[in-house]
């Protein structure tokens, strides 16, 4: 248990996720809604990491296999490279 609490506290995104992005998107949030906004975003991550560990689970045998880390690889690769010319194409629109 004290390692995975160290795991997690010790995240560094643990708090850049929690306080920076979710508090900053919650406190543009008018003030009648951010009860719900803090509801929607705790049961959105209790579904996701649910669904995490189940995943885990069902997956596992799958993933044993290097070609599968290549595939997920790639996907993530593919991925990023998308939200970075999305990125890139929004900030030059601004200019």
């Amino acid at each position: 248990m004290a390692q995975a609490a160290a795991f997690t506290l010790l995240n560094p995104h643990v708090y850049l996720d929690t306080v920076l992005l979710v508090g900053s998107i919650g406190a543009q949030q008018p003030a009648a809604l951010r009860g719900w906004f803090m509801a929607g975003a705790s049961a959105a991550s209790f579904f996701w990491f649910g669904l995490l560990g189940l995943g885990a689970r069902w997956l596992a045998p799958w993933f044993a296999r290097p070609r599968a880390w290549q595939v997920l690889d790639g996907l993530v690769g593919l991925t990023m490279t998308v939200l970075a010319a999305l990125l890139v194409r929004r900030a030059f629109e601004g200019l």
